[in-house]
């Protein structure tokens, strides 16, 4: 009878045993990263064998700044998943970085040369203590002749100085490798800070009849990645198309590096909510402003800064070999978002430091016009005119400007504009030629009855030395009146088109190689004389 009531606790232990969760650590390949402009999605994929009962599966050494509602596990084979964790692991630390791994090494190979040193220095105070010890010695024995003291004399004091010399040298070799030391173990600490990431770790409970091998796909959302676009324009002459080279700057500080991984970039804003907004009424009532106490004088104060544009020409040799082509790039259009699929893996080391990869390139017919407002800067603006700018799926970022094989300068592509034409600016061109000039014959005041007459006239010259003829758009401006008691009128705009609600003059001028154009622009101003109007 005891037989068998041990036997049967033994077989109940036994069950218990087998019907008990088992956990196990699994590993899962990084396969593909989606980068979104401020985060990244995650996906690793791994296959694992899953023996029969319930199993809890535990992936490990993940970044630290999971978005655990954004996590995603699916499974493939004859298994459930019955539930999904997400925890930081406080106790496993990320693995360093290969930087830091580099770094410590160096240290480490500094600390056996200062070992190496020290050891040297031993020997030689060794060698040092001995030859003090010999020379009492020879100060007791008297039977040496001069000959043969001097020569005793001479070897010890070459042998003291050689070894206290060498001793010297190799003390300043020891403190010059104790000072890279500090500088490495300072960069170290900069770049693991004050203490090491934790290890992100997602829990996945399954349960399953029998013993088989299935597949496991995880997806999350990390913080501190994103990336953002940035252009090179080129234009190698104004009868050529524009070739917009699209770029995205990519960058992650998320503790895990991502090796030889397939990257999309994607426009998707998906921490942006995705409900449609309600809009309230909308209240008003009388307003009563408070009195504010401002010091010093109560006027109005304008300030006005003006425009300024710095331009650099730096010459950029152009290879005689045909340039070299972009990796391959699938562009995927949905109906919100855009998405570049990069067909070759990438590395992206987790520090923070920029890679840029070139995803389109694209060569765009464009009118080319130029722009000069010579008012303001004597200076006339190459512009390329994109009718079909839409279907490049272009976002608004920084733009090198590069002209003839020559660099202009830097702009910013702005794509947030409801017009149908893109208006990109190429930067000055040199060859063209504009000057603004006051006609001082033509100008003058007038004094008749109460009224007083002030007359302005400039003299804008446009010359074209370029072999081709070119299309410019020149921008003036007159006076506006807002007083009843000023009259401003246009004496002669030689042609020009005028805007009488802004002031505004344009002229759009057609101009051939080797030709100027002169444009007269005139206009009177008309006041009581006991009034003052500033008008330059």
């Amino acid at each position: 009878m005891k037989k068998l009531f041990t036997s049967s606790i033994l077989l109940f232990a036994v069950a218990l045993y087998v019907s008990a969760d088992t956990d196990k650590d699994i590993k899962a390949g990084l396969k593909h990263v989606t980068v979104y402009p401020d985060r990244a999605q995650i996906t690793h994929e791994t296959s694992v064998e899953i023996p029969a009962g319930k199993t809890t599966l535990k992936l490990g050494g993940l970044s630290p700044y999971i978005d655990a509602q954004s996590i995603q596990v699916k499974g493939y084979g004859d298994f459930m998943i019955l539930s999904v964790n997400h925890q930081n692991n406080y106790l496993e630390n990320l693995e360093e970085l290969p930087e830091i791994k580099t770094i410590r090494s160096q240290i480490e190979a500094l600390q056996i040369k200062i070992e190496d040193e020290k050891a040297a220095i031993s020997i030689l105070k060794e060698k040092e203590a001995f030859l003090v010890a010999n020379r009492a010695v020879i100060d007791k024995k008297t039977t040496f002749t001069i000959e043969q003291l001097k020569s005793v004399m001479d070897l010890y004091t070459s042998n003291i100085d050689q070894t206290t010399m060498t001793v010297l040298k190799k003390n300043r070799l020891i403190k010059d490798y104790e000072k890279q030391i500090a500088v490495l173990q300072k960069q170290v600490a900069d770049r693991i800070g004050k203490q090491q990431l934790p290890s992100g770790e997602i829990s996945v409970a399954i349960t399953s009849e029998k013993t088989i091998t299935g597949k496991l796909t995880f997806a999350y959302v990390v913080s501190n990645a994103g990336w953002y676009p940035s252009y090179d324009i080129r234009v190698d002459d104004i009868t050529k198309p524009v070739n917009i080279f699209y770029k995205a700057n990519v960058f992650q500080n998320t503790g895990v590096p991502w090796k030889d991984v397939k990257l999309s970039f994607s426009n998707a804003t998906p921490w942006v909510a995705g409900d449609v907004p309600i809009l309230y009424p909308w209240f008003v009532d009388f307003y009563n402003p408070m009195p504010i106490m401002i010091r010093g004088k109560a006027a109005g104060i304008r300030s006005e800064a003006p425009a300024a544009m710095e331009m650099a020409s730096d010459k950029m040799m152009m290879a005689k070999e045909a340039e070299a082509a972009p990796i391959s790039i699938e562009k995927q259009v949905g109906e919100t978002t855009i998405t570049f699929d990069v067909a070759l893996p990438y590395s992206v080391a987790s520090d923070g430091k920029i890679q840029t990869i070139e995803i389109q390139r694209t060569a765009t017919p464009a009118e080319y016009k130029y722009v000069t407002i010579p008012k303001m800067t004597p200076l006339a603006y190459l512009t390329a005119n994109i009718t079909d700018w839409a279907a490049q799926s272009l976002q608004s970022g920084e733009a090198t400007l590069y002209f003839e094989n020559t660099f202009v300068g830097k702009s910013y592509l702005n794509v947030n504009q409801l017009t149908d034409t893109l208006v990109l600016s190429l930067g000055t061109d040199n060859s063209i030629l504009v000057k603004r000039e006051k006609q001082k014959d033509f100008t003058s005041k007038k004094v008749v009855g109460t009224n007083k007459t002030e007359i302005y006239s400039y003299l804008i010259t446009i010359r074209n030395n370029k072999a081709n003829p070119v299309k410019i758009t020149l921008s003036d401006q007159i006076p506006v009146s807002s007083n009843s008691g000023i009259t401003v009128e246009p004496v002669e705009l030689t042609g020009g088109r005028l805007n009488s609600q802004s002031g505004q003059l344009r002229w759009d001028l057609e101009i051939k190689p080797q030709e100027t154009k002169k444009i007269i622009l005139t206009y009177s101003v008309r006041y009581a004389k006991d009034k003052t109007v500033i008008l330059e």
